[in-house]
């Protein structure tokens, strides 16, 4: 969804990764159980009434990275059409795939990646995450503090899409995103509403996720808002918490 000319995918904010390779799994919305009555989509990464502590994060790889990324800036600003055209190809938020129009040599590449296999998640803050039924067949995730703006989205379970002030976030392919992608090797569901007018372009995204070892899930919020290429607002939340335990 978001490139970048350069080898990186904006790793110097709070990281979103949304656009990824797509997988054909399908999805059910029915209930967990008639007991609770919790769509399954949320069963597997909150428990219904239960506040959980999460971690407000931004992916930070190491300082040694620096030089590198200097350096297809530098060839970015050089050649700055083929750049563009080459991040069109390539899978979002990974690192792009080595040319020699990236400034840097295979040795030099090759060194990009074993720092970027060291970036890390680095928490900015700690928020409480609450999966609340307000209405009945209605749903939303409460997030406290930074993570307000997911408070104002509601879950349909039988239209599963998400209805926010701006619009109705429907359903768009799964995630699965492989290790090296900025957040690592994960699968989750995303759902999204754009819209364009006359005067202004609005996106917005919610993702929800886990990682592949089951060690911790993802929710990611990301809201943007342009007129004539000049950025309005550019609101990202990427929000690591552990999953329930198995029963």
């Amino acid at each position: 969804m978001f490139h970048s000319l350069t080898i990186l995918f904006s790793i110097r904010k709070l990281a979103i990764c949304t656009a990824t390779i797509c997988t054909s799994a399908t999805f059910s919305s029915s209930t967990a159980s008639a007991a609770d009555a919790t769509p399954e989509l949320f069963a597997k990464f909150l428990t219904k009434d239960k506040a959980v502590p999460g971690d407000v994060g931004a992916i930070v790889p190491p300082e040694a990275i620096n030089k590198y990324i200097t350096k297809v800036q530098d060839a970015a600003k050089a050649d700055p059409a083929w750049h563009k055209d080459y991040a069109k190809t390539a899978k979002p938020g990974i690192p792009l795939p080595w040319h020699e129009k990236l400034g840097l040599t295979k040795e030099e590449y090759a060194d990009y990646l074993k720092q970027w296999d060291k970036r890390e998640f680095k928490t900015v803050q700690q928020v409480l995450i609450r999966l609340e039924e307000p209405n009945p067949n209605e749903w939303m995730i409460r997030v406290s503090g930074v993570g307000m703006p997911v408070s104002l989205l509601r879950y349909d379970p039988k239209k599963d899409t998400f209805k926010s002030p701006n619009g109705e976030l429907g359903r768009i392919e799964d995630i699965n995103a492989e290790q090296q992608s900025i957040l690592g090797e994960w699968t989750g569901h995303e759902w999204r509403y754009e819209k364009k007018t006359e005067f202004i372009s609005t996106k917005e995204n919610i993702a929800l996720g886990k990682y592949k070892d089951g060690k911790h899930c993802l929710l990611i919020y990301r809201l943007q808002e342009s007129t004539s290429g000049l950025k309005l607002a550019d609101k990202s939340l990427v929000i690591r918490f552990t999953p329930p335990k198995k029963k």
